[in-house]
């Protein structure tokens, strides 16, 4: 739960409106020099055509002119590396004011805490890599069709079997991209006459897939069971919008770890609610399937829940697996039902053979199936940095939300101007971090999103905590001191040992 301090929100407000102030004025002036015939500033908005009507346009239009663009070398930075514990992160140059950018053959060797390689197979494996490499040579990179037509390979069922088996579920279907499995099942499953029921905070993925349904949509306050339960008795007694006819079905969408918010879904309240109201669960593991768990089958092992009780499990392999693609896994009826209607089973090129070979893999090394207890190790290592690194950026007093076990850190930020700071001084130490602002996410609540992996290693840790500690007094975004600040992580390490 996020905790704004009152004083931070309101310099937070303030600092907005003296940005939307001064890019106000400047647009104003702008048309002025030009009816004055000034020719070398232009009002012509930004992606717009000279006698065309301009495709961005209005508060999009500014808000990327006058805000975007002015911090957009904290964005979409290209590396020259495997996304692995450390990366090559790529410099680049604006010759003015950040509107463009210019790649340099220059890199800085840097930790990687954005990349979602939660496991540490992104990198080179000494059993993942070799089967991929054979797999490559013998499938080639992709199957130019799709599976209802030569897309389907002995890989792809495989991979259904076995991703059925490890999440507990009688059967599974394979998507080629992870934000199409949502946004393409959830039309698929429900249409006109159903609810969608929906958290607050769940992916933007879920959010259009339940917009393109035709369904209903309704939202419950972020992880609470008894909002649920508020929401879903009041549509169910009112029904369906103007014929108040029964709704034809209903289905609950939450997700295991939260993307922005690194929190645990509260899966075992909200089961309960869904089965007193004999309403459907849709369960979106795209952050926790592999990445926590004891044996690293998500949430429902996490917390105890029968894999039975839940009706839809999604997942992605572009997290924990180091690959592309993603899964739905239910009862063979509805993966049945999937695989005669979806437009995404039809008509999308199907998952590249080699990917599905690394997931296969991966899912073999953490099993424990390749041999090797090299599985086992690996999520212990995940859980402990994740655990170890929480616990030493709240000693320092950063606002970092999430629970813990997950990988997922966001740390709070807020003030637009500490978005580019944070990002540039980690970035100038070697520390690759990744900012979240406005529309990702509230416009006051702007964060660096940590992601931990089990590739770092406890020296690798303590480095990235030693220079977050320093641009954190820097930029001033200790927001909940109570530790005193000489309390270095090097402290914490011996203490732990």
């Amino acid at each position: 739960m996020v905790r704004l301090p009152y004083l931070t929100a309101l310099t937070t407000l303030f600092s907005y409106g003296l940005l939307f102030a001064f890019g106000q004025m400047r647009d104003f002036f702008r048309k002025l020099l030009e009816t004055d015939g000034s020719d070398f500033l232009r009002s012509v908005p930004v992606f717009a055509i000279q006698g065309y009507a301009p495709i961005c346009l209005g508060l999009e239009d500014f808000y990327t002119r006058r805000l975007y663009l002015r911090i957009q070398d904290c964005f979409n930075r290209p590396i020259a590396s495997a996304p692995d514990s450390w990366i090559d992160v790529v410099k680049r140059y604006s010759k003015d004011n950040n509107k463009t950018l210019h790649r340099t053959s220059e890199t800085s060797h840097c930790i990687n805490l954005g990349s979602y390689n939660y496991l540490g197979f992104a990198a080179a494996d000494e059993y993942c890599t070799p089967h991929v490499i054979e797999s490559l040579k013998k499938y080639s990179p992709s199957t130019c069709s799709a599976r209802v037509d030569g897309g389907t390979t002995k890989l792809h069922a495989e991979l259904e079997d076995l991703v059925a088996r490890f999440v507990g579920k009688p059967a599974a279907i394979l998507f080629g991209m992870g934000y199409a499995t949502n946004s393409a099942i959830i039309p698929s499953l429900i249409g006109k006459g159903g609810l969608i029921i929906s958290d607050s905070l769940n992916h933007n993925s879920i959010v259009n897939g339940a917009r393109g349904s035709g369904a209903t949509v309704r939202v419950f306050q972020h992880n609470s069971a008894a909002h649920l339960e508020e929401v879903l008795r009041e549509q169910i007694a009112g029904g369906q919008p103007r014929t108040h006819r029964p709704w034809k079905k209903i289905i609950v969408i939450v997700e295991g770890i939260y993307s922005m918010e690194g929190e645990l879904c509260k899966l075992p309240e909200i089961i309960a609610v869904c089965k007193k109201y004999k309403a459907y669960t849709y369960l979106d593991e795209a952050h926790s399937i592999g990445a926590i768990g004891k044996s690293g089958r998500g949430v429902c092992e996490l917390l105890g829940v029968n894999t039975a009780d839940v009706d839809i499990m999604m997942g992605t392999f572009t997290k924990s697996f180091g690959s592309c693609g993603g899964y739905i896994a239910a009862s063979k009826e509805i993966i049945q039902h999937l695989k005669k209607i979806c437009p995404a089973h039809f008509y999308a090129t199907s998952m590249s053979p080699p990917a599905a070979q690394q997931v296969i893999s991966a899912i073999k090394v953490i099993l424990g199936e390749d041999g090797s207890s090299r599985g086992a190790k690996k999520l212990a290592q995940i859980r402990d940095n994740s655990n170890f690194f929480r616990s030493e950026l709240h000693k320092m007093g950063f606002e970092v939300l999430g629970d813990n076990d997950s990988p997922v850190m966001p740390i709070m930020l807020y003030n637009p101007g500490k978005i580019p700071a944070f990002s540039r001084e980690c970035l100038r130490r070697n520390v690759a971090v990744v900012t979240v602002a406005f529309p990702a996410t509230p416009l006051l609540l702007a964060r660096a999103r940590i992601c931990i992996s089990a590739a770092h290693t406890r020296e690798d840790l303590i480095k990235a905590l030693e220079v977050i500690s320093k641009v954190g007094d820097l930029v001033g975004i200790k927001y909940f001191p109570f530790e005193p600040q000489n309390a270095a992580p090097h402290n914490a390490l011996k203490k732990l040992e």
